[in-house]
């Protein structure tokens, strides 16, 4: 009897493939080809008689349906779910070489099919040795193959080696991919033709005809150049694999929203709903229609699937127009919009507009949440765990796009405990509880006790995406999980300036008591529905707040308060009360009211750790220090990002 072997197997580099993107196209399109790549390795094993243990992955998984070609029809799969990292039951003959073969493979034929659309017909001296160099020495795979199946540690230790050498990169660097060569191979930013033209000119010049949505100054290397247009030119591909099999590509929507949409979008939902109940606000709208797409000639939204957009049975020219037209900002900025006559005549039917419907301008932030699970490394090292660990994550990745797409939200991964969406300002909160939510349903009838922490950026549209990315695996490691003991929701605010405020919780104190919300939100919600006194004084007070929690912290390094809790909150209540500007309320109402809302406010501005090695999950850690930055997030959320710092 042969005794089975277990074959490891990772790809990277995955933040510096995913994370750096200028557009939410590039970063949908890293996570999408690194999936899509993940799919091709594990089909190749599965030609080897190969079977995937971990994660589990169903035979008639639609996603490695597509790659194969098997699936025919319309494609509504719009983000990859399989992970960069895998463990198989391999027999003797298996041949670990195909696997890395053939991801290459794929990556090759997908790149060569866009270098013969889009590039060689405008190559310079050495843009052909750039492509090949960078298209070639780009992947890190690494694998490794045990008698234990449980043995993951190994991977690790094989990965440890850095055999893997990235190539050195001359001249002039990608306005993307950090560190790689632009493609025009041009030495210096500077450097002229015979003709007298800046040599990086001539090229990108002739390239950006091909992609007018390619910026001024953008210069790419080949790996970002591949991700910006892939989806062009994905359903042409079709490749013969090491197992002799056929790769086939498929065609992919083109809707990806723009993160200036999706801070927009309810504010588009309010909009276009008056217009449909007011004949003069419809009229407007049109006449603002109208001037916007004179502006853009093209609807940058056209096939955008937002829910509360896309459920709007009304006119889809209205739902169409790129992001940018809804912000006076970025109507004003000449890079956007040389045309600056025609801008102004936009920004003057946007005032219409507003001051029709009696709206205050959109909200310019949007959200990105990260979640993943906790500690699932140890919990898979118990191999009677790792059927029903496998099976759950699979039952919560099939219910991971519904919700996203219910909370209004564009999912660009999910797969085993791993989820990444972008989301408007408004249900990045709701849409975190609710997966939190599924997560922990998809393990009932287990014995297993798992979690899942996450990590919410909200982001306002002039911050670039790749810094926004970066930081949000930090924030989730460092601040969710590292800080607060995992099971543990962190938030993080980014104005133009900077870093704004930090916030985070273990769940368990940051939901309500029906645990179906946040007590963050509930507050925010009671300001923002206040009257437009109270909402003026709640604003005030939530920023005085600030100050007086700087008076009473003022030892940092034993997390010392002046005051006690009690006084704090004695405090807190008699400036609450003082400052209230309604009347008509008796006063022991409003001193009930404010005691009440200052004792919730308070749990959420103390921070608490988990110690996560004790079996008991609500054995906590309360500092004695009062951060302000719990009541800056309620501000935050109550006023949808409007606020001065």
């Amino acid at each position: 009897m042969t005794t089975p072997k277990y074959f490891h197997f990772t790809i990277g580099p995955v933040q510096g493939f995913v994370a750096q993107a200028r557009k939410t196209r590039d970063f949908w399109a890293g996570s999408f080809i690194l999936s899509w790549l993940c799919g091709v390795a594990i089909l190749e094993i599965k030609k080897q008689n190969g079977k995937i243990t971990f994660p589990k992955i169903d035979e008639n998984d639609p996603f490695l349906s597509w790659i194969e070609g098997k699936q025919t029809g319309e494609i509504t799969l719009t983000q990859g779910s399989i992970p960069n990292r895998f463990t198989a039951e391999v027999n003797d003959n298996f041949d670990p070489k195909k696997i890395v073969d053939s991801v290459r493979d794929a990556w090759k034929a997908l790149a060569d099919d866009i270098y013969k659309e889009d590039i060689k017909d405008h190559e310079q001296k050495n843009t052909s040795k750039i492509w090949d160099r960078q298209i070639n020495g780009f992947w890190e795979i690494s694998w490794v193959i045990t008698p234990d199946e449980n043995d993951t540690s190994a991977l690790d230790r094989r990965k440890n080696w850095r055999t893997w050498i990235p190539p050195v990169e001359p001249g002039v660097k990608c306005s993307l991919m950090d560190g790689w060569q632009e493609l025009s191979g041009a030495g210096s930013h500077y450097e002229k033709t015979e003709d007298g033209e800046k040599e990086i000119d001539v090229f990108w010049n002739e390239i950006r005809k091909k992609d007018e949505s390619l910026g001024k100054n953008e210069h790419l290397c080949a790996i970002a150049w591949v991700k910006r247009r892939f989806f062009l030119y994905f359903s042409e591909l079709n490749a013969q694999m090491p197992s002799k099999w056929m790769l086939k590509g498929w065609k992919l929507p083109s809707a990806v929203p723009s993160v200036v949409y999706m801070a927009a979008v309810h504010w588009l939902e309010q909009v276009i709903k008056k217009a449909q109940s007011d004949e003069k606000i419809e009229e407007i709208l049109w006449e603002f229609h109208d001037k916007a797409y004179k502006l853009t000639n093209s609807y940058g939204e056209w096939d955008t699937q937002i829910k509360c957009i896309k459920e709007i049975k009304t006119n889809k020219k209205w739902k169409s127009l790129a992001g940018d037209v809804f912000f006076k900002d970025s109507l004003k900025n000449k890079n956007n919009y040389s045309n600056q006559d025609q801008a102004k005549e936009v920004i003057k039917a946007l005032d219409d507009l507003q001051k029709a419907c009696g709206f205050a301008p959109p909200s310019p932030y949007y959200a990105v949440l990260l979640m993943d699970g906790d500690s699932l490394g140890k919990l898979l090292k118990e191999r009677d765990k790792r059927e029903a660990i496998s099976e759950s994550l699979k039952k919560f990745t099939e219910k991971v796009p519904e919700i996203v797409y219910d909370n209004n939200g564009f999912l660009v991964y999910a797969g085993g405990d791993d989820v990444l969406a972008l989301l408007p300002l408004e249900d990045a909160l709701p849409c975190a509880v609710e997966l939190r939510q599924e997560y922990e349903k998809s393990f009932n009838g287990t014995t297993i006790s798992s979690t899942i922490s996450g990590a919410i950026e909200y982001a306002h549209m002039h911050v670039p995406l790749t810094k926004i990315l970066r930081d949000a695996h930090g924030l989730l490691d460092n601040v969710a999980k590292d800080g607060c003991g995992r099971d543990a929701i962190a938030v993080r605010v980014w104005n133009t300036g900077g870093m704004a405020l930090q916030w985070a919780q273990p769940w368990e104190i940051a939901l309500d008591n029906s645990k179906t919300e946040t007590e963050i939100s509930r507050i925010a919600n009671d300001f923002a529905n206040a009257d437009e006194k109270s909402a003026q004084f709640s604003s005030s007070f939530l920023y005085k707040i600030r100050n007086y929690f700087d008076l009473l912290n003022p030892h940092q390094k034993d997390e010392s308060c002046v005051l006690s809790e009690e006084d704090v909150r004695r405090l807190m209540v008699s400036e609450y009360v003082s400052a209230m500007s309604n009347d008509t309320i008796p006063k022991k109402e409003r001193i009930e009211k404010a005691k009440e809302t200052v004792r919730r406010l308070l749990e959420q501005c103390r921070p608490v750790k988990r110690d996560a090695k004790e079996q008991n999950q609500k054995k906590w850690k309360r500092s004695k220090r009062i951060e302000a930055d719990g009541a800056m997030l309620v501000r935050f959320l109550a006023r949808k990002g409007v606020v001065s710092w």
